[in-house]
């Protein structure tokens, strides 16, 4: 009987816990910023819309820089692209001082967008750097441990979002009859809580770049191993004539778009559904917890389970299990809706390692490239939130203002989320054929 590879080669052990902890810090700054379409649209009093453009930056941000990230890293190393990405991180975060100086909603979605230029170059690095630290037969279950980390720095950011950002913000204080007091204030008085709560916003992104830098001084001290094609001539036509007549590839970056774009519609309108159910935004944290929990428990599940099944049989599975409680948050009445949405989290827990492995198995050096592409369909969470938000504005700024098909706006809206997650599973379904099946499957 033949010994199951390692999962990480002992000498591999010490970069891959320094680039595992990179999953927390992103993670940690997509679960802080959620909250903030809620935070932003009460404090600067903006549509759906408006205050889904907090996505449409952060996200868009990912799809701007990810070509160029892997261009870079092609030329010069996994390393440099690191700390490039970690000095774009760290500044973007410090650009929130300026931005509540200025009082300036533009400014503080610019400050996002350079963030997030960071996360690009990060992402596009650290996953296919995982992939590559050990055997290829382990590179899928590889990349779901180290992806299992992504939700520990997120509940980090949730907690922050929650205890120093929402918890403050004066914005939010209701009278004895629980309606908003921001609301019956006049202008001045307004500005004064504009002015303050913009600082409380502000505090721990200006934090959180300061970690940021403390991690990039660890990384230039720490010794990496290298790519071996480190200042190669780059080929750039081949390489997408290669790419793009790799169909799982194709199929695995469009199902990726797909699934970003559910994941943060879902995790971030998880409090607009949960208001439209009378619970206070700061309450509704607890909710997003919640799933962050169920989220992180279904990677570990994960990891384990794929030790037994292939990843695509597991995608196929878990495809459906999400657009079952889908279903149910958009047609079960109160409570039981917000459970099933929570629930969702479980079911997408899976999905973009997997996905993300299916799609960049068997490319080689190309997968740089192909890494890119692939952090370039977070664009979905860019896109995808805007156009809830559109559903969410049809009948006014509410969130129950109008009834489709027998429910709320709010609940309706998830018919998003719910077509998205069909495409994941159109993908796993198409991949789940033996004629077709990954070679990570095997």
């Amino acid at each position: 009987m033949s010994q199951k590879p390692a999962l990480v080669p002992k000498g591999l052990l010490f970069p891959f816990i320094l680039i595992t902890s990179l999953f927390a810090l992103w993670g940690f700054a997509n679960d802080i910023t959620n909250p903030m379409v809620a935070a932003f649209k009460r404090v600067l009093e903006l549509n759906n819309v408006q205050a889904s453009w907090v996505q449409l930056a952060f996200y868009g941000g990912y799809f701007t820089m990810a070509l160029p990230a892997a261009f870079f890293i092609k030329k010069y190393s996994y390393k440099t692209g690191v700390l490039l990405g970690l000095g774009l991180y760290a500044f973007g975060a410090l650009l929130f001082y300026p931005a509540a100086a200025w009082e300036s909603y533009g400014f503080f979605l610019a400050s996002l967008y350079i963030l997030t230029f960071g996360l690009a170059f990060l992402e596009t690095t650290a996953n296919p750097y995982i992939l590559s630290m050990g055997p290829e037969a382990t590179a899928t279950q590889r990349l779901n441990l180290a992806q299992a980390f992504n939700p520990m720095g997120a509940l980090a950011g949730l907690f922050v979002a929650k205890q120093f950002i929402l918890n403050s913000l004066e914005s939010n204080n209701v009278d004895e009859n629980g309606n908003l007091i921001f609301d019956s204030l006049d202008e001045s008085a307004k500005a004064i809580i504009r002015t303050n709560d913009l600082m409380v916003i502000r505090n721990p992104y200006v934090m959180l770049g300061l970690v940021v830098l403390g991690m990039l001084v660890l990384i230039i001290l720490a010794k990496m191993p290298e790519s071996k094609d480190s200042g190669e001539k780059i080929e750039f036509g081949p390489t997408m004539k290669r790419l793009f007549s790799k169909r799982n590839f194709v199929e695995g970056t469009f199902a990726q778009m797909f699934y970003v774009g559910a994941q943060i519609m879902v995790w971030t309108y998880i409090y607009q559904y949960a208001e439209a159910l009378g619970i206070a935004n700061s309450d509704a944290v607890n909710y997003g917890y919640a799933a962050l929990v169920v989220f992180l428990l279904g990677r570990w599940v994960c990891t384990f389970l794929l030790r037994f099944l292939s990843p695509s049989k597991l995608l196929t599975g878990f495809s459906v299990l999400a657009m079952a409680f889908t279903l149910g948050a958009i047609f079960l009445p109160g409570m039981s809706g917000l459970y099933s949405l929570v629930g969702i989290s479980f079911a997408m827990s899976l999905m973009f390692p997997t996905i993300y492995g299916i799609a960049l198995d068997g490319l080689g050096e190309d997968s740089k490239f192909a890494a890119a592409f692939l952090v370039m369909a977070i664009v979905g969470g860019a896109i995808m939130p805007t156009l809830q938000g559109m559903i969410l504005d049809w009948g006014g700024s509410g969130y129950t203002d109008i009834q489709i098909m027998g429910v709320s706006e709010v609940n309706f809206s998830f018919v998003l989320p719910l077509v998205c997650f069909l495409m994941v599973f159109l993908f796993a379904w198409r991949v789940k054929k033996p004629e077709t099946k990954s070679t990570l499957t095997e």
